[in-house]
């Protein structure tokens, strides 16, 4: 038995999709824990892209049963056309994709409320997609949420639905928004469980099964740890608890069950939307990092913020999470630079500091302090081993593993599958 939990180490968008998908061949069950469709994971194999929001990455493998966790909050519409998106894809998902009963729903009452978010912030942005996620996640733990399992009880989800919805429509009413109307969205909300209805189940019993039998389990987070609710750069934060202990919640597999934990970073750095973010380069360097590493969101679209690589964010990434394993994505990215950079502290009103800070005074003032590395100016695309790196590659890697003291598992070399290399044995 074995249970890894894959997450984000910077902002998200650390490229998580492709490593699920890679470490899925080996997994007999891939769950998502947390999040809803504000994510997006883009897979690329046998030329052709694919884009998941909900459905976890290992559902390309036809072994693998793929689970949506309790801790995730599901748009059923959405999920019902990432379902057709998949199946038009060759891929059989009946009995292979499970959905937790207890998992919350995204209802369209909760993406009005999302319109209205900055005018009840007066305006300020959060960076949120606009997806109804965090006031899902505010429903819920209201304990006036709508679960996966109350689809299939018609009376209760009716009831639930006209209760939220008379205090929702007096705060539209605050903010001068459209009223919504019950009937059609209700209607919406019970054709759409009775097509999820097939793959409803109590996935905390499934995993637990699973434990016993000696599955091999791996676990997969959106988002990433910076955006954490409880640990990220907040306000500028996700709904939900991207960190690995967001795992044993969002599934009910328990701490004890674990034994990796894997860091995605990038061989860089990226933020989407608004907060701090202290190795941003706004200049051409920054500008080239985002054309050549094709920075737009995939869920969003919207460009991405790019810097160099955050050791000091890093090193609190690896605290709170527990990561004993690393991966670095979009190597390549960097081919073509005479020299990189890796921020190693930071400089707070003229005091150099090593660890990571929580005030979002603190967080603005800071000044990057950086190390230089000499570029290895060719491609790394292709190649297939760690040792046939470039030297100056190779020094730069291992000086982000000596800093993080975490060791190098993985290292991409490009979008495909068959641009990894595997360092060791996982």
């Amino acid at each position: 038995m074995s249970v890894r939990i894959v997450i984000g180490a910077q902002w998200g968008d650390e490229g998580k999709g492709k490593i699920v998908d890679i470490l899925s061949a080996q997994a007999d069950y891939v769950a998502r824990y947390q999040g809803g469709a504000n994510a997006g994971h883009t897979l690329n194999f046998d030329g052709q892209t694919h884009i998941l929001h909900l459905i976890p990455s290992g559902i390309f493998h036809h072994n693998t049963v793929c689970i949506i966790g309790n801790g995730v909050v599901i748009d059923p519409v959405t999920l019902l056309e990432e379902i057709d998106m998949v199946k038009n894809a060759g891929v059989d998902v009946d009995g292979r994709l499970l959905i937790s009963e207890t998992a919350h729903v995204i209802l369209p009452y909760h993406k009005s409320l999302d319109k209205v978010g900055e005018m009840a912030l007066g305006g300020k942005k959060i960076g949120t997609t606009g997806r109804g996620i965090g006031p899902a996640y505010v429903h819920k733990i209201a304990r006036v949420g709508v679960r996966m399992m109350d689809l299939e009880d018609p009376d209760l989800l009716r009831k639930k639905m006209e209760v939220n919805l008379t205090e929702i429509n007096a705060r539209l009413a605050t903010y001068n928004a459209e009223l919504l109307e019950l009937d059609e969205m209700y209607e919406l909300m019970l054709e759409s469980g009775k097509k999820l209805l097939p793959f409803i189940c109590n996935t905390t019993d499934r995993f637990h099964k699973a434990l016993k039998g000696g599955r091999n389990i791996l676990l997969e987070g959106a988002q990433g740890a910076l955006l954490d609710i409880d640990h990220g750069t907040y306000p500028y934060v996700t709904s939900s608890s991207p960190v690995s202990g967001g795992a044993c919640t969002g599934t009910g597999i328990p701490p004890t069950a674990i034994e990796n934990v894997m860091g995605i970073t990038k061989a860089y750095c990226t933020r989407v939307g608004n907060g701090p973010f202290p190795t941003e380069l706004t200049d051409m360097t920054g500008d080239k990092l985002r054309e050549a590493g094709h920075e737009f969101g995939s869920t969003t679209g919207r460009p991405r913020r790019c810097g160099w690589v955050d050791l000091v964010a890093l090193k609190y990434a690896v605290q709170i999470n527990g990561i004993n394993e690393l991966v670095i994505t979009k190597l390549d990215v960097l081919d073509e630079f005479e020299t990189i950079k890796a921020c190693t502290s930071y400089n707070i009103g003229g005091e150099e500091r090593e660890e990571f800070p929580l005030r979002p005074k603190e967080l603005d003032e800071v000044k990057p302090v950086y190390t230089e590395y000499k570029g290895w100016k060719t491609s790394t695309r292709m190649v297939k081993t760690y040792e046939d790196l470039p030297e100056n590659t190779r020094k730069y890697l291992n000086a982000l593993s000596d800093f993080l003291d975490v060791p190098i598992k993985i290292v991409s070399t490009g979008p495909g599958r068959e641009e990894t290399i595997i360092v060791g044995d996982l």
